[in-house]
């Protein structure tokens, strides 16, 4: 199940059922089906507060995202600044909904195992992305 919640923002023209249905088809290319994932979309702030509480960073990000996966069953919490989505689809000068997609997907694939750390990882998470917005 997917369910979206909202922190500090305006609710976001997202529908959990047809992300859903697209989660499901990412899942599935990956050998996995879908649990509990919940999207929290939220402000800066509140997803600093996060990182400084939980990762003891001290900086803004996009997305953190934390895993309660059981086996090949996918479920996490994923938390997004809005504000971070708005201003990387700004500066990429991309639509805010195409980029606020490869960010919730980029959360979902963490949860299927895949990193971004090394070159080589962000290359192949960025590959799986594109594939994965391809099944929208």
């Amino acid at each position: 199940m997917v369910e979206f919640f909202f922190e500090e923002i305006d609710d976001l023209p997202v529908n959990p059922d047809d992300t859903e249905l697209w989660l499901v088809k990412v899942l599935k290319s990956f050998n996995n089906s879908l649990g509990d994932v919940n999207f929290i979309f939220c402000s800066d702030d509140y997803l600093l507060n996060i990182n400084k509480e939980h990762l003891n960073h001290d900086y803004y990000t996009d997305i953190i995202t934390f895993d309660y996966c059981d086996g090949k069953i996918v479920s996490g919490d994923l938390f997004i600044s809005v504000d971070r989505v708005r201003d990387n689809a700004e500066n990429l000068e991309i639509d805010f909904l195409d980029e606020l997609h490869r960010v919730m997907v980029h959360g979902v694939l963490h949860l299927c195992g895949l990193k971004d750390k090394s070159e080589n990882e962000a290359a192949e998470m960025r590959s799986a992305e594109d594939k994965a917005l391809s099944f929208r």
